[in-house]
């Protein structure tokens, strides 16, 4: 089934159901049934036209405001069950938009009165408890931080006694302040031959506090850049997975009223966020990034390349259904608040109701697409499991002798090694004392050694030379190359290479 016109370098295809849009001039709009997307930075656009069938799109993803959207391509989007979110490359939420379903007056209702009825401090408690649940498992198999790890659980343990939101709120703030510093010295890792234009503060994780704003707001150094960028994108996630219920995600429980933020979307989040923080460090701590992929503004404000949040986009839908159980819980929790529930709270995005009516297992969400593996020495994309590019493995290679040569020689010299080198000598020069020629039998002489039993010891593994013979893997291999060792190894030969007194 064709899901858009065939994808060419300049062409738009959804990426795990996601279409990001980026750059200048922007266009979304819809000519005879079909949605025409651009994007791109001067001369360089790419274009795509989906028809209404087949398209593959679940969310349309536009990064930056220059550009245009128009009314019909919003009821396109609409038609199609397509969420919209637009945000900033610093990981600020514009705009966001999805399906839009009828709301319940009672459930609107119960939500608005959450703090007089109780379930205000009751899902209050109830998400931080998960949030410090999961930063204390990240701590302690992540970071392996038992001592922060178990601070947290601390923290984590006077939750279910606090009896307030705000006190739950200083319990949340003193566990994040350990959390965090336990990333602080995380280091951070570029390809080698970038390092000279990676600047100093890049190089390791350090505060979750910019030094420009006194909060995570406009990041100093790439992991938390990356880090906003990703809370942005489980933000807007979190907004339509609350309207998608009927809520409000204006009116929170935790997060104190502000203009232009979603609260409760901010509220729904909360439990999420040690995913996204276990996503990045498994990628940090096992890749490198690409100096490409970020650029620092005169203010120190490191931001992303738009071709790196495209790759970052793809993670939306699995922040999706991670956030999807939390908001059906909290919506139930308003709902249960109703004097007279008339009927059972629909879960219309885990469809937990039907899987139980059928009896039919929990989905599970599938793991965040992974990150590019990159060549540690140039930065180039390579194939996953390799460390370096062919060209760059070749330059390693050659180090990597150097140093084993000089470990071994050193390892060499040790007490260790010279008592056993001078114990090996004493034994064999025994060996060859005690070795009687006239023991030697008539036919094995030098001339047939020479002539039949040397050229054959090529064909024999050396590991069997070692093994019979009783020397080291080097003595064992200077003698399958053509060296001729004491005569008194000359019968042992002969059998590995099959010769006898019968030819």
């Amino acid at each position: 089934m064709p899901k858009s016109e065939p994808e060419t370098p300049n062409s738009i295809a959804p990426q795990r159901g996601v279409v990001t849009l980026v750059g200048y001039g922007i266009q979304a709009r819809v000519d005879r049934g079909h949605l025409l997307v651009e994007d791109g930075i001067g001369a360089a656009r790419r274009h795509a036209r989906f028809p209404r069938v087949g398209h593959g799109i679940r969310r349309l993803v536009v990064i930056g405001s220059e550009g245009m959207l128009s009314l019909a391509a919003l009821r396109w989007l609409a038609d199609q069950d397509v969420a919209f979110s637009m945000l900033e490359r610093d990981g600020k939420v514009l705009a966001v938009t999805g399906p839009v379903r009828s709301s319940d007056a009672k459930l609107r209702r119960a939500q608005a009165l959450a703090h007089s009825s109780g379930a205000a401090l009751r899902i209050t408690r109830e998400l931080i408890s998960r949030k410090l649940a999961g930063q204390e498992q990240v701590a302690r198999h992540k970071l392996l931080d038992s001592t922060t790890a178990d601070a947290i659980a601390q923290f984590k343990a006077q939750v279910p006694t606090g009896d307030s939101i705000s006190t739950i709120r200083l319990i949340e703030s003193q566990a994040a302040r350990a959390y965090w510093s336990a990333w602080s010295t995380l280091p951070i890792n570029f390809p080698k031959n970038q390092l000279r234009r990676v600047p100093g503060h890049w190089r390791s994780f350090g505060a979750r506090v910019s030094p420009l704003t006194g909060s995570p707001r406009l990041a100093a150094n790439p992991p938390n850049a990356i880090l906003n960028y990703l809370y942005a994108l489980l933000e807007s996630e979190a907004r339509l997975a609350a309207a998608a219920l009927g809520l409000d995600p204006g009116m929170g429980v935790l997060h104190v009223d502000t203009p232009a933020r979603d609260s409760l979307a901010c509220d729904l989040m909360e439990v999420v966020r040690p995913q996204v923080d276990a996503y990045l460090l498994d990628w940090i701590t096992r890749q490198f990034l690409n100096r490409e992929w970020f650029f620092e503004q005169r203010d120190g404000n490191c931001r992303l390349m738009a071709p790196f949040t495209v790759e970052l986009s793809k993670t939306a839908p699995i922040w999706g259904r991670a956030v999807a159980p939390i908001a059906e819980w909290v919506a139930r929790a308003f709902w249960s608040t109703n004097r007279k529930p008339d009927a059972p709270f629909a879960t219309r995005l885990t469809q937990g109701n039907k899987r139980q009516a059928k009896a039919a297992p929990s989905s599970h969400a599938p793991n965040a697409p992974g990150p590019q593996t990159l060549c540690r020495g140039c930065g180039k994309n390579i194939a996953v499991g390799r460390i370096n590019c062919a060209q760059c493995s070749i330059e390693g290679a050659t180090e990597r002798i150097v140093d084993a040569a000089r470990l071994g020689r050193l390892a060499a010299q040790t007490p260790a090694a010279l008592t056993k080198q001078a114990d090996s000598q004493r034994r064999h020069a025994n060996a060859r004392s005690a070795w009687d020629e006239s023991c030697q039998p008539a036919w094995l002489t030098s001339e047939l050694f020479s002539r039949k039993i040397q050229p054959k010891l090529s064909d024999v593994a050396t590991s069997a030379i070692r093994s019979s013979m009783g020397v080291s893997r080097w003595y064992a291999s200077r003698i399958r190359q053509g060296y001729r060792p004491h005569p008194r190894h000359w019968g042992v030969l002969a059998r590995l290479a099959g010769v006898s007194a019968k030819g």
